[in-house]
């Protein structure tokens, strides 16, 4: 007798079988206790091995150098996960559980995946884990330790850092005129760099005691001394040489971590004193608040005559005998692309009454000098009816634009002197102290 379905009464109902097809994914770990795990291409390897044994369908391999200690910071993983709910595949073979999460995040995910039955199976190198209270409750604990020696570990390195600093010991990177030591009975010991050392002192010296700048201190240990660091064996920038130059732990004292506040005295030689380090701080502010009141009209609107460098400016003052104080302003090459580029300086008074000779020979813009004009005369039509009471008509006709452009030149804004300038057809050249018009050739 048959029922409803055509099955006969009694017979015992057929569970399908879900072909499982499964992804292969591997994760180099980039924990330090782990650093003798099987590498990415070894964990290929095993696995593949395995599914030839027994027969496992592979359709894909996925390898990620990610740590999984933070949830959702995988890209390959969340990919794999993705291809999961697209049902491109509903199984994944991975060497070990904490390859796929360290973290209750990934972990949640995962789960969530096998309750939807999108994930049939987990499969390591010893285990099988399917959609059964048990094996998923076995898959969380050893992924719940994994999290938990993440986080046992997290606090053993943080007090061992605390207790190296305490002790004076840099636990970081030396930095250049130092060398860590390599032996592991002194680790974190930071020794005196016997061939940068001198030259780290030199530079604060020339600083504090010979004015000099940045640039200059640049210039010299690239070009003159060909300095190159321990590390990297690379030429300091100019970001680098002042990070040196305001570091404290040169005159043996240093913070940790970073802009906390937390000040340690430190076990290693000083190589300057705290009097050298505080002039240098003296210096390099004053020369910080200096440039950051300039205000230069023709910076980066002319390059170098005879190197092609760009143009940089420097103001000077002098005291005369009854006690008057002259700004003067000066202008040359930056020497980026020859340091004996021998341009020479020009002061800005001549430099703006050479542009106004200028004037009568170059090619103006004239369309945007004429919008600049027309602002300016409303300007002067406003001021006139306002305060004066006037209501003369000023037209633009009647304005000479090059008479008008010698007018900024001399009395005008820095900001309406460059935009003035950024008019031009040709570009500004300045060659031993003399201003002329680069010129180009007409094919």
């Amino acid at each position: 007798m048959k029922n409803e379905g055509n099955a006969l009464i009694g017979t015992p109902r057929v569970v399908p079988i879900v072909k499982v097809k499964y992804c292969l994914y591997a994760r180099k770990s980039t924990e330090q206790d782990e650093k003798q795990a099987l590498s990415i291409e070894s964990q290929v390897k095993e696995m593949l091995a395995i599914g030839e044994k027994e027969d496992l369908e592979i359709i894909d391999i996925r390898r990620e150098a990610h740590s999984a200690k933070d949830s959702g910071q995988r890209p390959v993983f969340k990919e794999l996960l993705e291809d999961i709910r697209r049902e491109r595949f509903n199984g994944i073979l991975v060497w070990h559980p904490d390859r796929l999460s360290r973290n209750a995040g990934d972990l949640g995910s995962l789960v969530d995946l096998m309750d939807e039955k999108l994930l049939v199976q987990i499969k390591t190198y010893g285990q099988s884990f399917t959609n059964t209270p048990s094996e998923k409750f076995l898959l969380m604990i050893l992924c719940s330790q994994a999290k938990l020696e993440n986080d046992n570990k997290s606090i053993n390195v943080k007090r061992g850092l605390k207790t190296r600093v305490e002790m004076g010991l840099w636990p970081a990177p030396a930095p250049t005129g130092y060398l860590k030591e390599k032996r592991m009975d002194r680790k974190c010991e930071t020794l005196i760099d016997p061939d940068r050392a001198p030259v780290i002192k030199k530079v604060f010296e020339k600083v504090a005691y010979e004015k000099w700048s940045g640039r200059k201190i640049y210039n010299w240990l690239k070009f003159d001394l060909n300095f190159k660091t321990a590390c990297g064996n690379k030429n300091l920038t100019l970001g680098n040489i002042y990070t040196i130059l305001q570091n404290h732990f040169y005159y043996g004292t240093f913070e940790y971590p970073k802009n906390s506040g937390n000040w340690y005295k430190g076990k290693h030689e000083p190589i300057i004193t705290k009097e050298l380090f505080d002039a240098v701080q003296a210096q390099v502010k004053s020369q910080y608040i200096r440039s950051e009141g300039k205000e230069f009209a023709f910076t980066k609107l002319m390059s170098c005559g005879l190197c092609g460098s760009g143009i940089t400016a420097d103001e000077k003052f002098k005291k005369q005998k009854n006690g008057n104080i002259h700004r003067h302003v000066y202008y040359g090459c930056t020497k980026v692309r020859d340091r004996d580029c021998k341009c020479g300086y020009i002061n800005e008074e001549d430099l703006v009454a050479q542009f106004q000779k200028l004037m009568d020979k170059i090619n103006l813009d004239e369309v945007g000098i004429k919008e600049k004009i027309k602002s300016e005369v409303e300007r002067i039509k406003k001021f006139q009816y306002s305060v004066l009471g006037k209501k003369e008509k000023i037209r633009i006709d009647d304005i000479d634009i090059r008479q008008y452009s010698k007018y900024l030149l001399q009395e005008g804004t820095p900001i309406e002197q460059r935009e003035l300038l950024s008019c031009l057809k040709s570009k500004l050249m300045l060659k031993e102290k003399t201003v002329y018009l680069e010129q180009k050739l007409l094919l």
